[in-house]
């Protein structure tokens, strides 16, 4: 796929691909083999019918294209764009056996950026309302695509977001130049036209409880995601200039700040900026600090470059638009300006030992070989739990020792009677399309539930 120069982009947060043409979309989708049992389907946490959509681009059809993959899932401009795909419906992929995988995730961006640019929505025809009242707490991808199902369902659906946009990790977590705002917008637009009510600032746990929720509707679901940041306890971290990435990035997400002198919103700008992690929120952070001027943006991470848990699409742009990576290597603790300012990070080189319980190789440290890193901004983006507020409001709603709630994984049921959870509060920080996999799931629980009054 097209996409702008790395010199340009890095003076600039618009989007870094282009997206297919018609002509380029169609000779793309001409390559899918239209398997009879289709392992694509299969490998899609949100079950789209791949080789559906995929034929109705190869004959010329957007509009039909799009209605098949919006059966699955209302998100498909941003799906397009975040999800890994070549994890899950690519690597699956028998084309991909041989040659490259068929470019799902870039035709399913290209038939929702086509519907969008047509100026018209197809809304799927709704049944006859139930009469059940259904409560969402948090709208982010878990909860935005719990209430699209259910609305479709007849259900009358509500959802409470803490912040004042919907979109949760979509709109503060993701950078403008990877998924840009109006996209999501327009996404959620599409939900409220499926007749969900959207009610923004509204911190459930504080202005209400889930017992006073429940008094209210018939069922909760919790898609509260994992916002409280991790830190890694060295000395040094409570410096001026050291911040969590969701700090950072909501910072530079919020009300245009990117496109800050244009817009007024305080920016965090540093001239050499640190960023320890290497995952995609790691890569965001690191791009981002390019683009609001940085002169060397650093990425420190404690494996080699093969285990980072990143998409290589996100480490591939980090290099190419220069991204110093510093492998192999972790910060043991942060020194300060006599006015308590962040001005060096001291690291120590690392060796891979025996794989640890994810499969990746442990990083060891090797004694004696500390180095500096002279910076003044430092990113911490190792990851995210979920926030205590319900859990500690709410205790009958068992939670593991890590903080995420206890669900079902079939079902999406919580330990309290008519709440279900789903997505990173339940899971952990993951990824937007298995938040969404999980929103479907409860939506599934939640209706069976509404049906039968089996709980």
């Amino acid at each position: 796929m097209r996409e702008q120069p790395p010199e340009e982009r890095i003076r600039n947060f618009d989007e870094v691909p282009y997206g297919y043409t018609p002509e380029e979309a169609i000779e793309e989708a001409l390559r899918c083999l239209q398997c009879k049992n289709p392992a694509c389907i299969q490998g899609c946490p949100v079950e789209i019918d791949i080789p559906g959509f995929v034929k109705f681009i190869a004959e010329n059809k957007f509009r039909d294209g799009i209605v098949r993959l919006k059966e699955k899932n209302i998100m498909p401009a941003i799906c397009g764009r975040v999800c890994p795909q070549e994890e899950q419906c690519e690597q699956v992929c028998i084309v991909g056996k041989k040659n490259e995988p068929v470019a799902i995730g870039r035709l399913e961006r290209f038939l929702a950026d086509w519907e969008r640019s047509q100026g018209e929505m197809d809304i799927p025809r709704i049944p006859a309302p139930t009469g059940k009242k259904i409560a969402i707490v948090g709208a982010g991808p878990a909860g935005i695509t719990a209430a699209a199902d259910l609305a479709r369902l007849g259900h009358h659906v509500e959802i409470f977001e803490a912040l004042h946009e919907p979109g949760g990790v979509l709109v503060y977590g993701i950078p403008e130049f990877r998924l840009p705002k109006a996209i999501v917008f327009k996404e959620i637009d599409f939900l409220k036209k499926l007749g969900v009510k959207l009610h923004t600032d509204t911190v459930i746990g504080k202005i209400k409880s889930i017992d006073e929720l429940l008094k209210e509707y018939d069922a909760v679901f919790l898609g509260t995601g994992a916002g409280l940041p991790w830190f890694m306890n060295v000395p040094g971290e409570n410096l001026n200039g050291v911040y969590s990435a969701n700090e950072y990035l909501t910072r530079a997400n919020l009300m245009k700040a990117y496109l800050f002198p244009k817009y007024k919103t305080p920016i965090i700008k540093g001239r050499r900026v640190a960023t320890v992690g290497g995952g995609n929120v790691a890569m965001d952070c690191a791009r981002t600090a390019l683009r609001l001027g940085a002169e060397k943006s650093i990425l420190i991470y404690r494996r080699a470059r093969e285990q980072m848990p990143a998409r290589e699409e996100e480490i591939h742009h980090a290099e190419q638009e220069g991204v110093i990576f510093k492998l192999l290597s972790n910060p043991a603790a942060f020194h300060g300006s006599e006015n308590g300012w962040v001005k060096e990070a001291e690291c120590i080189k690392m060796k891979l030992g025996e794989p640890d319980e994810s499969g990746r190789r442990r990083p060891v440290p090797i004694e004696g070989a500390n180095f500096k890193v002279q910076v003044d901004v430092v990113i911490i983006a190792i990851g995210n739990s979920p926030n205590p507020l319900i859990p500690s409001t709410t205790p009958d709603i068992e939670s593991s020792k890590w903080g995420t709630v206890i669900t079902d994984p079939k079902t999406g049921k919580t330990s309290k009677k008519g709440v279900f959870a789903g997505g990173d509060v339940a899971t952990g920080a993951a990824t937007v399309i298995l938040a969404m996999g999980a929103g479907k799931i409860a939506a599934r629980g939640i209706h069976e539930y509404l049906k039968t009054g089996v709980w």
